[in-house]
């Protein structure tokens, strides 16, 4: 089927007209192939020209395998030599790939919902009512509306059309800005490193709200486990060690037969709490302070449970969740605010 923007001659570029249906039929495409964050409002911003600036990279250079398996196709193999350079402008050549893109079988578009707000409601209910967790669930609720506001679908508004299923876009390649190095994927931003994701991806992970957070529980559990107070360097949490020390891990305060046992997270967070300053090292062992980075520009923090008095290892948990490096304790200090403002609902 021909996209309406394949036309000889034509030209979308950053500053075409505010609305154009053009601009909102791309959109459209390129949020259902993974490449737009969010927004189908026929405005041609930053997002947009980022997004096919991603997609021009990918053409040009993408590989089949991530670091998670194979994807159906890569790709290259849709180029054919129609786009040589990454500019992030819409031309003739490039809207033929995207029409042979996603006319391929192989290539599975990402799914969105015909009543967003429903859904949405209901993936949170699901998330509620999950049973025999390794992780607290307050903690883990905190986890999901710090990632993707709880939501699993994004929900239109009278300017924006966007109904697709919400996704993270990571660029983490230093030298190659337009590089998409992994996306995440839903209401618990279930992470993959190869693009575009595999047919069962998309109808497990993608459509099964529950089963996309259980990876989260899952790693989030292996974080604690693995890296908070492991034997190396790189299976250890800096501020856990510089705080707590290297005595055994601490699932919780309370033990396993109390009923408060990874439960009563709320009233352990509000007994202490600290604010973050621009000053503040992040852990005693260190002089390094917050910066702002591209995904966090706060320097400061107020009113943060102090991990060091909760008496349990999930704070810590939580950090290496997100990595390691200045922006996982910016993430920490979101989260652990997120746990003292009930109710947790979407």
């Amino acid at each position: 089927m021909a996209l309406v923007y394949h036309r000889a001659g034509l030209v979308l570029k950053r500053g075409s007209a505010s609305g154009d249906p053009l601009v909102k039929a791309l959109q459209h495409d390129l949020r259902k192939l993974g490449y737009l964050r969010s927004g189908i409002d026929g405005g041609f911003g930053e997002g947009t020209e980022s997004a096919l600036r991603a997609l021009q990279f990918d053409l040009l250079h993408a590989v089949q395998r991530g670091s998670d398996g194979e994807a159906p196709v890569t790709l290259r193999e849709f180029n054919r030599e129609r786009v040589t350079s990454v500019t992030g402008t819409l031309d003739e050549n490039l809207a033929g790939c995207i029409e042979d893109i996603l006319a391929d079988p192989r290539v599975r578009t990402l799914p969105r919902s015909d009543d967003p707000a429903r859904a949405n409601r209901e993936a949170f209910a699901s998330v509620q009512s999950l049973v025999g967790l390794r992780a607290p669930r307050p903690f883990l609720l905190a986890i999901l509306l710090q990632e993707s506001d709880g939501l699993h679908f994004r929900t239109p508004t009278e300017a924006n059309a966007d109904d697709f299923i919400v996704v993270g876009l990571d660029r983490n390649d230093e030298g190659n800005p337009d590089h998409i190095t992994s996306r995440g994927y839903g209401i618990g931003q279930y992470t993959l490193f190869h693009h575009p994701p595999r047919a069962e991806e998309i109808e497990t992970l993608m459509l099964d709200p529950a089963r996309n957070v259980q990876r989260a529980v899952n790693e989030l559990n292996d974080k604690l486990e693995g890296f908070v107070n492991g034997p190396t360097s790189g299976q250890q949490a800096d501020d856990r060690l510089g705080e707590i020390g290297r005595g055994e891990l601490r699932r919780c305060r309370f033990e396993a037969s109390d009923l408060r046992f990874m439960t009563d997270c709320l009233r352990c967070a509000a007994e202490a709490r600290v604010d973050i300053g621009a000053a503040t090292p992040l852990h005693p062992h260190t002089t390094e302070t917050l910066h702002p980075t591209e995904y966090h520009r706060e320097t400061t923090y107020a009113g943060v449970p102090d991990r060091s008095k909760l008496g349990c290892d999930w704070p810590y948990a939580v950090r290496r969740y997100n990595g390691s490096g200045v922006n996982s304790y910016h993430y920490q200090y979101q989260v652990l605010q997120r746990l003292t403002r009930p109710p947790l609902t979407v």
